[in-house]
């Protein structure tokens, strides 16, 4: 299994839409990532971020993390996000986890 990256963004088999990967390398490495799908028309928000890259387009859905085991699913690497945008996800996500 090839080691993933936070800002990966992946193709999973019977999984609808790509899914970036917002978990931290270190946690990648049990063969388990979360991921938030990259769905192309939706509408933008706080927790809906546009996206833009050369394979993919559409708004990651922040608050819709999974965990997915990835030894138990086929997928492929698509492209990568770059960290100036990871940064803008990981924020929002952290968001919705804050006291006040």
């Amino acid at each position: 299994m090839e080691q993933l990256h936070q800002g990966d963004i992946l193709k999973i088999e019977k999984v609808k839409h790509p899914v970036l990967v917002v978990s931290k390398d270190f946690f990648n490495t049990s063969g388990e990532i979360i991921g938030c799908p990259i769905i192309a028309n939706s509408i933008s928000g706080p927790l809906h971020i546009w996206i833009s890259t050369e394979e993919n387009e559409g708004y990651v859905q922040c608050e819709k993390l999974a965990l997915l085991d990835l030894t138990v699913r086929s997928y492929k690497k698509t492209d990568r996000l770059p960290i100036s945008e990871m940064m803008n996800i990981s924020d929002a996500i952290q968001g919705i986890f804050e006291y006040v």
